[in-house]
């Protein structure tokens, strides 16, 4: 997924396999040919920053970072004890604890410029209280749940929405008319909208009626553009 934390480590197993499978049908060069990974709105982040912050997590260190903040564009110095990094939507993060602020942040792998190793022993976070605080609220946000949207989409639209994995916690029904109804626990609505916005006119916010309020409000203006 990622170049550069296993490279050495791995290169003889990757030599083995290689062989194994020039002996079977799968042989020859054709996995290469005939499987396809596509990746979608993937940030780049340059391998030594990637090696440094993953070593720094499995060796369970502490890291001083350099991070440039993408929504308001500040640069900080955290000092921070790694405890995962996460793979998610084709784009890397760390889950932290930042010792300046003493609470849990996330943070970017392409935003940090800088990533030293302190050689000071990481401090620990127990396994529950990140489950707790990266997984229950929707997305890349963390924190505690605060709402819960209500999404009705249509009946066309539902065959898809139905099996899919928006949150672990979440609740969905088909109702009579043949829509499909699902209930996502949040706390953060950023990225929720923009994941609700892209089915267009195939979904309705019925609840809350703040995010009900923020989705036509950003939808209006959207449509404004094209006037």
């Amino acid at each position: 997924i990622q170049p550069g934390l296993l490279d050495e480590q791995l290169q003889p197993l990757k030599q083995r396999i290689q062989k194994i499978l020039a002996l079977r049908p799968m042989g020859g060069g054709e996995v290469d040919k005939r499987v396809r990974i596509l990746r979608m709105a993937a940030r780049s982040v340059d391998n030594l920053i990637f090696q440094s912050v993953a070593s720094a997590a499995i060796q369970r260190v502490r890291l001083a970072l350099h991070y440039h903040g993408r929504e308001r564009g500040d640069v900080t110095q955290r000092i921070v004890s790694p405890q995962r990094l996460v793979h998610y939507r084709d784009n890397w993060y760390l889950d932290a604890w930042c010792h300046q602020r003493e609470a849990l942040r996330s943070f970017a792998l392409d935003r940090i410029s800088s990533a030293q190793s302190r050689q000071v022993v990481a401090l620990d976070v127990d396994t529950d209280e990140l489950e707790d605080h990266y997984t229950r609220a929707y997305g890349i946000f963390s924190g505690e749940v605060t709402e819960t949207a209500v999404l009705r989409f249509t009946s066309h639209r539902a065959r898809w929405v139905a099996d899919e994995a928006w949150h672990p916690e979440q609740q969905g029904h088909f109702l009579d008319d043949g829509s499909y109804e699902l209930r996502i626990p949040y706390s953060d609505p950023r990225e929720l909208m923009m994941d609700v916005m892209k089915y267009g006119a195939d979904v309705e916010v019925v609840a809350p009626q703040a995010l009900r309020s923020a989705v036509s409000a950003a939808l209006t203006t959207a449509a404004a553009q094209y006037k």
